[in-house]
Order: structure tokens, then C-alpha cells, then sequence
């Protein structure tokens, strides 16, 4: 299936089967996810705090999401590869077309950017070229300075009418999905049912939107150091990561003695 048919059968996903994806950074992870089912990978600009230890995404460099990219996209998933634009890589619609290229290259199969009306004509140069590309409102990761920090969004009509708007924008210039994060569940679920495009939630609560992206490292409970409040883990790998090195280093220590 060609980058263009796995985009579009997770547009047709509308109103449908949900859609699952999570975050993958590298190989092992990109199968193992494939493997269970996944039907997106998201090669997430969040990489920067959970496997960089920056403190946010905004030190994230291109060179950075092309390493990540390629690794995961050595696993050859079924699932669709999308590529996280890193901050100030997509600031004219001709360097977003550069950039989509360089993640194009590197492995993506489609890409993401964060923005409404004003990356609509980003969007339509890199769809003009026969990229996919994925959507981003609400709260926006690459702006947490300028808003000094992480807020929920869509809580004033205000807010709401400004992401419906940048929602028309951007799917108007040909977005096949548009990633929710962090928008109050009551706003979510009413936007989400009047768009064209699948809606896909992170921090907006249980059954809000077309489907639901995770940060691995939250699912997996191997990142104990910042959980956000909306995560829900399904293990605790962190505690059978130090209770392993506890006994490597038992026996090892043994050995040796």
C-alpha cells in the first residue's frame, strides 16, 4: 500500500473503527507496535523530553526527527509513518515543502504540523506534492513558551470558533487527519462531529474524537519522571527496568566476588 492509500484509509476511518496510534522513536519499538496492531506510528517531536531529556520540544532539530524517522521506518510497519515537523522548519510554504521532503526521505509516509489558518498554504504546497499531511490544534507544544506553559483549550466560544476555524483552514488546503491535544472533552466532541476529517485526541478525554494518540513512554510507564495528568498507563516498566538492573547487578557483583 502506497503512503497516499494508508493516508486515506485512515481518513475513511471517519465516524468508524476508531483509530489507534502511538508514538514510536526506534526500531525495536516501531515492530513491536506494528506488531500488535497500531494504525499509526507517530514519530512525535515529544522525543525530545522523553529520549533527548530536553525540557520541552522546542529544541528539537531536523536532524534530530531524521534519525528518529529512519529508525523506525528500518521496520517496514504496516502502519502509517507520520513525521513530526520540528519548530521553525515549516516558517514559508517553501521550506515546509523542503522539510516534508528531508522526512519524506528519511522514511515518513506522511507529516505533521502544528497551526491553523495561517499553515494552510504550507499545507497545500506539501499536498500539492503528494505528501500526506496530519494536522495539529488545540494546544500546540511548540508555542508552550510563548503561552507561558501547557493550558486546555476550546474553553471560551472564543476558543472554539478560532479551532473550527483553523480546522475549515486546514482541511480545506487537504489535511486527511487533525490531532486534538489537550481541548476540553465537551468542545472535542462537538467539533470532531461537525469536521470532515478524522479527529484524533490526546488529553481530550474518553471517546471524544475519531481516535486517540498516546505517547509511548505514558502507555508504557517507562518515563515515571513527568506523567501527565490525562495519561493512562498499561505498565510499569520503569519499576521492572530498576528491579531487573537490581538483579543483573546482584548476580554480576556475585560473579565477580
Amino acid at each position: 500500500m502506497t503512503a497516499l492509500q494508508k493516508a486515506e484509509s485512515i481518513r475513511a476511518r471517519k465516524a468508524g473503527l476508531p483509530i489507534a496510534a502511538l508514538t514510536a522513536y526506534d526500531y525495536p519499538s516501531a515492530r513491536l507496535l506494528d506488531e500488535s496492531g497500531i494504525d499509526v506510528l507517530l514519530v512525535g517531536d515529544s522525543l525530545g523530553m522523553v529520549v533527548l531529556g530536553f525540557p520541552d520540544t522546542t529544541h528539537v532539530t531536523l536532524d534530530h526527527m531524521l534519525h528518529h524517522i529512519a529508525a523506525v521506518a528500518r521496520a517496514k510497519p504496516r502502519a502509517l509513518i507520520v513525521g513530526d515537523f520540528p519548530i521553525h522548519t515549516y516558517d514559508t510554504p517553501a521550506q515546509a515543502l523542503e522539510t516534508a521532503r528531508c522526512l519524506v526521505a528519511a522514511g515518513a509516509e506522511a507529516v505533521k504540523l502544528e497551526g491553523g489558518t495561517r499553515q494552510a498554504e504550507k499545507i497545500r504546497a506539501i499536498t500539492g506534492a503528494g505528501i500526506p499531511v496530519m494536522g495539529h490544534l488545540g494546544m500546540l507544544p511548540q508555542r508552550v513558551r510563548e503561552e507561558g506553559g501547557y493550558r486546555k483549550k476550546g474553553k471560551t466560544p472564543e476558543q472554539i470558533e478560532a479551532i473550527r476555524e483553523g480546522a475549515d483552514s486546514i482541511i480545506q488546503a487537504g489535511v486527511f487527519a487533525i490531532v486534538f491535544e489537550s481541548i476540553i472533552p465537551e468542545t472535542a466532541r462537538l467539533l470532531s462531529q461537525s469536521l470532515a476529517v478524522p479527529t484524533i485526541g490526546i488529553g481530550c478525554g474518553q471517546s471524544t474524537c475519531d481516535g486517540e494518540v498516546a505517547v509511548l513512554t505514558d502507555l508504557l510507564g517507562s518515563y515515571p519522571w513527568f506523567v501527565p495528568p490525562f495519561a493512562k498507563p498499561e505498565a510499569e516498566v520503569a519499576s521492572i527496568t530498576r528491579a531487573a538492573v537490581a538483579s543483573y547487578i546482584s548476580r554480576a557483583q556475585h560473579i565477580e566476588s
